[in-house]
């Protein structure tokens, strides 16, 4: 007897396990339908957390999950370990490196974003971002190395000058990065040292903008600078960095007005950390250049209230490569803003939408639940602003502190990671200890400057 064949299962394929393209791909579990999530690494990152690895408070496998291991019950998902070199939108196929394509029905595009030098692309060798395992193991070098420079070099200038660590940019992680660093010159490496004094080892922050951590209300901005001040991290404000280079950098300090008077100093360092900015991924660009489709000054692409890009209602762009608008009833679109809470709602959002198209369905309009920031600057610091029912929600210190420790480790993936991290913490609360301190592949920390009074 003839048999009709099984029908054919709709093929959605996901760039990016980040935020985002995890959330799309979990919110799909059941669905009858064939996913192919591909990226460029085996693990997702819990990449707010990624600093804690690059200053050896915790080990890669606490906050980094295998992508395998995370579906592997999930039936309808393929994991596939490669990387994307174009999207073709006209033949509806994704060409990977190594040559082979992939055929989609629907496609999510959740490529995230990496560092932005503001044009100056030179500079990434001499002062790495933090987007990736292997940037953290790099800044970890980096940090640890300086140290021990600094423990051989017999002149006292510059012996001072390597023990000079510089962050760029004072958001969330550059605070969170310079507070973590002056923990450890001033509590972890003390006694550990016989030529130097760990704790004499400057931390200086720098910000083009008039405050730190511009996006909280200024009263929990100025908070914070208090809580840095207080960790001995010295903080410059409207300071903009001219140029970098092996040995150090070039700052020019002002408020930017044409009155202003201008101050240029250099300050040399043999560890230069860079949190200033960043830039969609460069596959967001290729895209717009095959869809048509409009891409924002960040290289964002400019998405339809669904996620989906004009012209092309199958595929989703969505996390930090999507210039996306909150719609809420009654109210004027917001944008949204490239944090992970705002991923995982758009890969939530995304999945209903494609379920919604395969039932011939319209999209429904994306809503950004805004659930507020934290912030952590060290030890029992931290700022929180929080919105809620009852309205915003304004603290910091120890409670803050507290609030940020218990709400990170819920949102850590995995009962393991959670459980790891927590003693991890517990351990290094009440030791100051952080046993994560190694580094391989060791290569001598490039030659600073004498050290600079600036």
């Amino acid at each position: 007897m003839a048999t009709n064949p099984a029908p054919k299962r709709p093929r959605i394929v996901i760039i990016g396990c980040g935020f985002g393209g995890l959330e799309a791909a979990r919110a799909l579990r059941g669905a009858t339908v064939a996913i192919t999530l591909v990226d460029r690494t085996n693990h997702h990152l819990f990449q707010p957390l990624l600093y804690q690895v690059a200053t050896a408070g915790l080990s890669a496998p606490a906050i980094a999950a295998p992508i395998r291991h995370l579906f592997r019950q999930q039936a309808n998902v393929t994991t596939l370990l490669a990387q994307v070199k174009r999207i073709e939108p006209a033949l509806r196929r994704v060409l990977l490196s190594d040559g082979s394509a992939l055929g989609y029905d629907h496609l999510v595009v959740a490529a995230g974003s990496t560092h932005s030098y503001f044009g100056r692309d030179d500079w990434a060798p001499f002062a790495p971002g933090l987007k990736t395992l292997d940037d953290a193991f790099e800044i970890r070098r980096r940090i640890l190395l300086a140290f021990e420079a600094a423990e051989r070099e017999t002149d006292p200038d510059k012996r001072a000058a390597l023990l000079n660590f510089v962050v760029v940019g004072a958001g969330p992680t550059g605070v969170e990065m310079a507070g973590t660093i002056a923990e450890i010159a001033r509590h972890t490496l003390p006694g550990e040292f016989r030529n130097i004094d760990p704790a004499s080892a400057r931390i200086v922050l720098l910000e083009g903008g008039a405050r730190v951590l511009q996006a909280m209300p200024e009263h929990l901005s100025q908070r914070a600078l208090e809580q840095l001040h207080k960790l001995g991290v010295e903080v410059r404000l409207n300071a903009r960095v001219a140029a970098i280079d092996a040995h150090g950098l070039e700052v020019q300090s002002g408020d930017g007005s044409a009155s202003a008077n201008t101050n240029s100093y250099r300050i040399a360092s043999p560890c230069i950390v860079w949190a200033a900015g960043v830039a969609a991924s460069p596959l967001g660009k290729q895209l717009a250049q095959e869809s048509g489709a409009t891409v924002d000054r960040a290289g964002r692409i400019v998405v339809q209230p669904d996620l989906s890009i004009d012209g092309h209602p199958e595929i989703s762009v969505i996390g930090d490569l999507a210039a996306a608008q909150s719609h809420v009833p009654g109210r004027a679109p917001t944008a949204v803003p490239g944090v992970s809470p705002a991923a995982k709602q758009m890969g939530r959002c995304t999945a209903a939408n494609i379920l919604r198209r395969l039932n011939a369905q319209a999209g429904i309009p994306f809503r950004y639940r805004d659930y507020g920031n934290l912030a952590t600057i060290g030890r029992n610091s931290a700022v929180v602003d929080l919105v809620s029912p009852l309205g915003p929600l304004h603290f910091s210190g120890r409670l803050a502190w507290l609030f940020w420790l218990f709400a990170h480790i819920y949102f850590l993936i995995g009962f393991r990671n959670r459980l790891v991290v927590l003693l991890d913490w517990g351990w290094a609360y009440w030791s100051f200890a952080r046993y994560a301190r190694v580094v391989t592949g060791i290569t001598p920390i490039p030659p600073v400057d004498r050290q600079i009074d600036t």
